[in-house]
């Protein structure tokens, strides 16, 4: 049976979701916000228990995807955003959302390459740039590369079905 915090996050999710595919930004009330909102929650909710459950779920998913974002795979946004969904969802679930939302990302990476029909000069340049930083030791052709040609797109477009995906696992 789904919590008032489930539908918290829910509500959290579909504001991420619509700032994120409108603006690519995901903002810093909105992330913070649902950091404090999940924290609080627990803590008024089961006292000790549950701060502790909101504050490691915090961590982890803040923890793991700050990796991610250290070598340019997803924004600071994106950081912050699951650090309020594992406060919202603690640990396990947190792990489970990150686990599809990478899933997601990588099935809409191929279905974009492969819908602009490029994918061969794109895994070609790709492929030189990587080997090129490789060889040279300087990675700066690398990480422009990353920013202006790579496949981009907002990362909501992967989380939201993640969510739904482990909401109906869990639940149903």
């Amino acid at each position: 049976m789904l919590e008032i915090y489930d539908y918290l996050l829910f509500v959290l999710v579909i504001i991420a979701f619509i700032t994120d595919v409108k603006y690519h930004k995901l903002p810093n009330w909105l992330t913070a916000g649902g950091m404090a909102v999940g924290v609080v929650y627990h803590l008024i909710a089961d006292g000790i228990n549950g701060i502790l459950f909101a504050f490691f779920g915090l961590l982890v998913g803040g923890g793991i995807f700050l990796i991610l974002y250290v070598f340019k795979a997803i924004g600071a946004g994106d950081v912050k955003l699951f650090a309020a969904i594992g406060a919202f969802v603690g640990v396990k679930m947190v792990l489970y959302i990150m686990m599809y939302s990478i899933f997601f990302a990588g099935i809409l990476a191929i279905i974009i390459l492969l819908s602009t029909k490029t994918i061969m000069k794109k895994l070609t340049i790709a492929v030189f740039q990587l080997f090129g930083s490789l060889l040279s030791r300087d990675f700066r052709k690398l990480e422009e590369y990353k920013v202006t040609k790579a496949t981009r797109f907002p990362f909501m477009y992967a989380v939201a079905p993640a969510i739904i995906a482990v909401y109906y696992y869990a639940f149903f």
